[in-house]
Parts: structure tokens; sequence; C-alpha cells
């Protein structure tokens, strides 16, 4: 890294946490007037918000960028309005900073008690998505963090409207305007440079291809939080109710293809494969879906003229964030758990099936973030689980998992209350 980086990067490092200090002491209705002035703000500047993105957008069709990563950068009046919305859900949520988990008094004459409180500094590296500078900046700033955001390249321009913004409405509130900060260059040094600000930053988040969680995982020495990768998957059980479950299947893979919880390969019990596979075909395939597919699912496919891929071990393990999907007839539902063991990164999984036998031992044995029983796997999400906006999902086990909301970005503290207390 070059010495002018060095010391951009320490500079911002300072002054994050400078700000931190600031954001740990506001209270929940200081921080929720905070961020209907973010709300407003952005409202305000949506014009010039939706005209950057526009130039992003264009910039990203000259150098061919495909369809689903165009969609992913895609900030029309719209969706930056459905951001804006999403703010005034965190607002209404319950601050987690200051609750008492727990409190005893104990032989030794201390009262003892473990109280929320916020991480201090969070780093987000995330590539495409604009929305997600709303998000993060608005969760961390809810739980009284301080955050240094690393956008992509691709959404430079959108990227710095919004974070001009949300600043500017910081700095109204009489706050330190650095508790939300944007490295607006694209120089990658910068984000290896990033995630080894240990003295300044408390955790790492990157919200990426696994290219980024891999970078992360290797260089970062500060606790990094992995996930968004996500190959998922829905088995049809042999006691699924066939109509109900087309409807699942579909929804799933074309409600929105281009993010991580959409549906990447459905596993078919062989005694409903000639019931439910024709009908499904059929109606995705009207939808615009393409299919990679075993050697049972291709006869079935053959028989109604659908034209379908082979599937390989390659295309069972690819997160495909389009309009394509992976199936397999299974002989039975271990076969389905192994299928899932192979090639899941721990996203979102699901079953559909009447019987409760069968979905006790599918919750039970099939280890992801997010199980569900009879339900899309686009459910993974922080405002569809009632979290408002969300930072990440997250695939690991410590300290978070699945959509990480408020209390993911907060840690404890433990506090020992005496009377001059001495150790005996």
């Amino acid at each position: 890294m070059i010495e002018d980086n060095q010391a951009y990067l320490l500079a911002l490092g300072q002054q994050a946490k400078q700000a931190s200090y600031a954001l740990a002491n506001l209270t929940g209705s200081q921080k929720q007037q905070l961020l209907a002035a973010i709300a407003a703000k952005l409202i305000a500047k949506s014009d010039v918000i939706v005209a950057a993105n526009k130039i992003d957008v264009a910039n990203a069709r000259e150098q061919g960028l495909s369809d689903a990563m165009i969609d992913r950068l895609l900030l029309d009046n719209v969706r930056l309005a459905a951001v804006i919305a999403d703010i005034d859900n965190v607002i209404r949520l319950a601050d987690p900073v200051g609750a008492e988990l727990e409190s005893q008094l104990l032989d030794n004459g201390l009262r003892l008690s473990r109280r929320r409180v916020p991480l201090g500094v969070i780093g987000v590296i995330y590539e495409a998505r604009p929305n997600v500078t709303v998000d993060i900046a608005v969760l961390a700033l809810k739980t009284g963090n301080a955050v240094i955001l690393r956008g992509g390249k691709e959404t430079l321009q959108s990227n710095l409207a919004l974070s001009d913004a949300i600043r500017e409405a910081i700095s109204e509130q009489g706050l330190p305007i650095d508790a939300v900060q944007l490295i607006q260059s694209p120089d990658r040094a910068l984000v290896t440079g990033l995630l080894k600000l240990d003295c300044y930053i408390d955790m790492i988040v990157p919200r990426g291809g696994q290219h980024l969680q891999r970078l992360c995982a290797e260089q970062a020495t500060i606790p990094v939080i992995l996930g968004g990768i996500g190959i998922c998957h829905l088995y049809a059980d042999k006691d699924a109710n066939i109509d109900k479950a087309i409807e699942v299947i579909v929804n799933a893979k074309v409600q929105r293809p281009t993010v991580c919880n959409a549906l990447d390969t459905l596993l078919v019990h062989q005694d409903i494969a000639e019931e439910i596979l024709p009908s499904l075909y059929l109606k995705a395939q009207s939808l615009g879906v393409s299919f990679y597919t075993c050697e049972r699912a291709a006869k079935i496919a053959k028989g109604i003229n659908v034209d379908v891929e082979p599937a390989t071990d390659e295309t069972y393990g690819q997160e495909w964030l389009s309009l394509v999907l992976g199936i397999k007839v299974v002989d039975d539902i271990d076969q389905a758990i192994t299928h899932i063991r192979q090639y899941s990164s721990g996203h979102s999984e699901g079953i559909l099936t009447d019987n409760i036998h069968s979905s006790a031992t599918f919750v039970n044995q099939v280890d992801a973030s997010a199980v569900y029983v009879n339900a899309s796997t686009r459910f993974t999400d922080g405002g569809q689980f009632g979290l408002g906006a969300e930072v990440a999902v997250s695939t690991q086990k410590l300290h978070a998992r699945g959509p990480m909301g408020l209390e993911a970005l907060t840690t404890y503290k433990w506090i020992g209350v005496g009377d001059y207390t001495v150790r005996a």
C-alpha cells in the first residue's frame, strides 16, 4: 500500500473512532430524531441521487456488465422510496443499546449485570447495491456505531450522493459528520488496508461474492462476519401439495432472481417427479427460466419438449443470480439432505411437505442460517424477519447468524456494582 493510502485510512479510522464516542451517548429518542432527519434529507435529495445512479447504470452498460449486475445497482425513484421507507421501520424498532440482559446478586456481594453496548466502529465492504449504503448507515447509527463504507466502483456516483445526504443530515443534528464515512477511491489497496485497521475498526462485514469473502477471511486482522453467498435449495417431498409447492418454487426462483436468497436448486422426490415437474417446467419456462437437470429430470422434460442442459457438480455448486434453475430427482429425503450438505452455502434451505415427520427431520438435519417448511427462501431478509433493514446475511455461527439486524451490531459489557466491596 502506498503511503498516501495509509495516511488516508488512518484518518478515516481516527475520525470514526472519535465519532463513535459521541454516538454511544445518544438517547433512543435522539437516535430516532437523527434517522428521521436522514430520511427527510434523502427525500429532499432524491433527484440528485437518482441522477447519480443513472450515471452508474450508463457506465455499467458501457463496460458490458451483466443484466443481473445492472439490476443490482439500479436505484430508481421507486426503489429509493422503498429504501427510505425502510428507515421508518428501523425508527420504530426497539433500541437494543442499554438493555440489561441479566442481573444477579452474587454471594461475594457484587450486583452483576450484562448490558448491551455498541460495537464501536464497523467497516463494511460491499458490491453493486447502493441501497446497502443507506441500510448499513441507518442500522449503525441506530445502535450507536460509526461506520466506514467501501462500496463497489460500479456504484461510486450513487454512493457518493447517498453518503453526502446522510452526512449532511448528521451534521445538521449537531453530531460528528464522520459518524458515516465513504471510501471514495476505487483503489483495491484501500480494501486490504481497511482489513488491517484493527486499531480503530471493531468488525468487518463483507457483502459480495466468494472472492471478496475469502479475501477478507484471509487478510483481516479484525473479526469478520462472513456470508451473503446463497446456494439455496428447496426439496419437494413425496407428501407435498403439488399445486402449492409449484407456487412456492416459482416465487423462490423468479420473484427476484438476482439476490442471494433466490432458489438455485430444486430437489424432487422420485414419487412425485412425474406429477410435479411437467407443470413446473412449463410455468417456469414461460417466465424465462432455463434448466440444468439430472438424467431423470431431463427425461421428463424431453417428454414435454422442454430443453434442458445436463447438470454437473459445478452447476449444482453454482449461485445463479439469474433465471436459471438446477433440478435433481432424489430417491428420498435422506438423499436430498445429503445433496444439500454437499452443495449448500449455509444460507437458506427449505422443504415442501405435508408430512410433519419429514419436516422435523429436515429442520433438525439441515445446517443453514434459515431453514423453511412450506415457504419460499426469499424470506431470508432483515425486513421480512421484522429486523428492519439488514447489514448482511451471515452464514457463519459466531457472533451472528442469518439476517443481521440491530442486535448483531451490539456487544455487551459486564457491570459489577458493590459497596466498596473487596475480594476475600
